[in-house]
């Protein structure tokens, strides 16, 4: 007597497979054709969507500095956006600019968006705006494609459009650059220097009127309009010196010569206006002019330093305008955003073929499971069995 081991594996047959599912073919195209109308009426049940698209070209490199200086400005402000650490290029820049929680709010305040996505908190909103902005940087030209979906097609084109005003407008905030600084800073001393020549106009004015006095020697005109220039001369370098402080180490080549500059005009102006001096000078000393015109002398002498410093802190302002309008940050629009004339979702007849093809392919496996020869021998399919005989 010896044991024997047989083993018994069970094998496809393609006929039997084909009959099987010739038999449960109604079941298959019911399964199908009821998935299809399914899809059919949950396609019709969606919202349709239109997708507006706009391009824009960012500023052009003008050195290395412009995306620098935005990038320090902006601080963590672009950081919200996600992803901003790893910003290489100014598209990039601007791409993280624009999803930017600053953009981001002005545009839920613009359209009103936490009523519209019936938001409970402003984060909702801007997380559904995210969801429907799409920003993407064309690596070779360097052009930007801003798209915006939403249920209505003009709104769509609208919301697109505000994007890159509200882009530009962050932008020309961030880009504060030197000659931003200076031209401010001119500003206000031009503003307050108006405002002191207006007062010495006035003095002025006023002491010619009480006193009758209006022709003085043509001697101490020249001594009151030297004085004045180098009054004037002294205040502008002051003025030069505040500015390169705010950005330059006392070490600053500029800032020194500015300073030896103030030091050499106030040893003049000590040296004309002293009343120490004899002899023929024809710039002599203010404390020489006879007693009778000495107060219109400081009038009019306050009255042409004035006018000259405004006259030199008004040249001063003009060039820092220039300066900053060269560095100014330009974004120009290659195409605005229309309002879209096909839908861009949901795709109604892919979702329906998927759906069909789907369940088509599902109701054959059921088939074939409901039909498999495991089933009427109650055996799974693929089990081996050993059977051990016996002599």
């Amino acid at each position: 007597m010896e044991p024997r081991t047989v083993s018994r594996e069970d094998e496809i047959d393609l006929t039997e497979l084909f009959r099987a599912l010739s038999r449960r073919r109604r079941l298959i195209l019911g399964i199908t054709a009821a998935s299809a109308a399914f899809a059919v009426v949950v396609s019709l049940m969606l919202p349709v969507y239109y997708k507006a698209e706009t391009r824009i070209l960012p500023p052009q490199d003008k050195g290395s500095n412009l995306a620098a200086q935005l990038m320090g400005q902006a601080g963590g402000l672009i950081a919200l956006a996600g992803g901003a650490a790893g910003v290489k290029s100014q598209g990039e820049l601007f791409v993280a600019m624009t999803k930017s929680r600053t953009v981001l709010d002005r545009m839920v305040d613009r359209f009103d968006l936490m009523k519209l996505y019936k938001g409970k908190y402003r984060e909702d909103a801007r997380k559904n705006l995210v969801e429907v902005l799409k920003v993407l940087e064309d690596k070779k030209s360097g052009i930007i494609s801003l798209t915006v979906e939403d249920r209505e097609p003009k709104r769509a084109a609208d919301m697109a459009n505000a994007f890159v005003e509200e882009l530009k407008s962050l932008a020309g905030g961030l880009a504060i650059s030197e000659a931003g600084q200076r031209r401010m800073f001119f500003e206000d001393q031009l503003r307050q220097t108006k405002e002191s020549l207006s007062r010495a106009e006035e003095d002025i004015k006023g002491f010619q009127q009480q006193t009758g006095m209006f022709q003085v020697d043509a001697q101490a005109r020249a001594i009151i309009e030297g004085i004045a220039r180098l009054r004037a001369g002294i205040a502008v370098k002051e003025v030069e010196a505040k500015v390169l402080r705010s950005f330059a180490t006392a070490q600053n080549p500029d800032l020194q010569r500015v300073e030896e500059e103030v030091r050499a005009l106030r040893i003049e102006l000590e040296k004309v206006e002293t009343s120490k001096g004899s002899g023929f000078d024809p710039l002599m000393s203010s404390g020489r002019v006879p007693e009778m015109g000495t107060e219109y002398l400081r009038k009019l002498r306050q009255l042409k330093y004035n006018e000259t410093l405004f006259e030199l802190l008004s040249k001063q302002f003009e060039l820092a305008k220039l300066d900053e309008a060269r560095d100014a940050v330009v974004i120009q629009v290659i195409d605005r955003a229309i309002p879209p004339e096909r839908k861009s979702r949901p795709k109604r007849s892919f979702i329906v073929i998927l759906a069909t093809a789907a369940m088509l392919f599902l109701s054959v496996f059921i088939v074939l499971l409901l039909e498999h020869p495991w089933k009427k021998s109650g055996k799974p399919p693929g089990d081996d069995s050993l059977t051990t005989l016996s002599v």
